[in-house]
């Protein structure tokens, strides 16, 4: 049953090719000076960052550039981006880079004009905006985290070793969004097939969870099929536009709240691969992957007909003869094998993780209520003692 609920999604999107053209419709909606962020200066490189420099003096406006965005951006930089639109007076944040620049660019947004530590208001108490909030436009180079089309913002605390995310409400959302498949043509395999993961880890954390059998389920159903098939292509060749841009298309449609309509929604894997991240500062996507089967595989008889389904409808396992565990212990087989033939990190011990921290990154991990089972501190410690001995199967 679907119940009740509220959908609204106000972020436009220009997609394809020529979507770039879409900031000269945009741009003349919002005042003169624009904070440009980015990252490491790939954006330089490839010439994303002369094109988008281009338009914004072709339509006027007075640019204060914020580069430097790290792969996990950390609060310190979140307080040195505050300062640099303060100081520009900014009418517009544009982001341009992966999730993480987007994710950055919210958290910036929401927090120049915040009378208290952002910090401490958003990520530990996870209270809502009260203060005015510095609009954001987004031009994507890498896909996976859906934060193009959604008021999710990840930030990560060093000293505290805490990676938190927070959802903020649609008045977050990017105004407008960038999508050109062909900007992520560049990306280093490592990093594409990170942001494969995290497109397919947010699926099923909502498939995984809540009422089954609504309309919910069978989109993703759908968008994982689409994804695992394209993601191969993609593989073998990493410019096939049409993998590229179906893929982009899906990592959209993954997060930007939709199929959640309907579903509690689990995001333990998230929160176990975030607490990781905040140890070892690993790549986001392949922190995800090397906790997910443990997890799935821990909490699987508590969800055993969701699971049989998944390997059913999703991995094309044949029921016949077996029994539903049997069905649902393959459909996790073939996850596995599909995921090691991409390439993926299947275990904790390969990005930095030691057997002193696990205490620590269990102590980090917050726990969910929407999944199948809530899990204890010492099922964390158990799923990550599985990872680490990359004892999956």
């Amino acid at each position: 049953m679907l119940g009740n609920f509220t959908y609204s999604n106000p972020t436009k999107i220009y997609f394809g090719e020529n979507a770039l053209d879409g900031l000269y419709s945009e741009l003349p909606k919002y005042g003169k000076n624009v904070l440009l962020v980015y990252g490491g200066g790939s954006i330089k490189k490839n010439g994303i960052y002369d094109n988008v420099v281009s338009i914004l003096k072709e339509c006027g406006k007075e640019i204060y550039e914020d580069a430097g965005v790290m792969p996990n951006p950390t609060v310190e930089k979140l307080y040195e981006g505050c300062e640099r639109a303060k100081k520009g007076n900014v009418d517009l944040i544009l982001a341009v880079g992966g999730g993480s620049v987007c994710d950055y660019a919210k958290a910036v947004s929401v927090s120049v004009h915040c009378k208290e530590d952002p910090w401490d208001k958003y990520y530990l108490r996870m209270e809502d905006v009260d203060n005015e909030i510095i609009p954001v436009g987004c031009v994507l180079t890498m896909v996976g985290t859906g934060s193009e089309m959604n008021g999710g913002s990840v930030i990560t605390n060093p000293t505290q070793k805490l990676k938190i995310g927070h959802v903020f409400g649609d008045n977050v959302f990017p105004k407008f969004s960038i999508l050109n498949p062909v900007y992520t043509f560049t990306l280093p395999k490592y990093q594409m097939t990170a942001g494969f993961f995290d497109i397919m880890s947010h699926i099923l954390e909502q498939y995984f969870s809540g009422e089954d059998d609504n309309t919910s389920d069978y989109l993703m159903e759908g968008l994982l099929k689409s994804l695992i098939h394209s993601s191969l292509i993609a593989i073998d060749n990493p410019k096939d536009y049409e993998a590229r841009s179906n893929i982009m298309w899906i990592a959209s449609w993954a997060l930007n709240t939709l199929v959640a309509k309907g579903k509690s929604t689990d995001w333990e894997v998230h929160m176990i691969g975030q607490s990781v991240g905040a140890y070892t500062d690993a790549t986001h996507g392949m922190t995800l992957a090397a906790v997910s089967l443990p997890y799935y595989r821990f909490i699987m008889p508590y969800g055993l007909a969701k699971f049989k389904r998944y390997a059913v409808n999703v991995w094309n396992v044949d029921p016949s003869g077996k029994s539903d565990e049997q069905v649902a212990a393959e459909g996790l087989e073939k996850m596995e094998a599909y995921m090691r033939k991409i390439g993926l990190v299947m275990n904790i011990s390969d990005l930095g993780v030691t057997e002193d921290m696990i205490e620590g990154i269990a102590d980090g991990t917050f726990i969910m209520t929407g999944g199948y089972k809530v899990l204890t501190h010492d099922d964390v410690v158990q799923i990550l003692k599985a990872s680490m001995k990359n004892n999956i199967s």
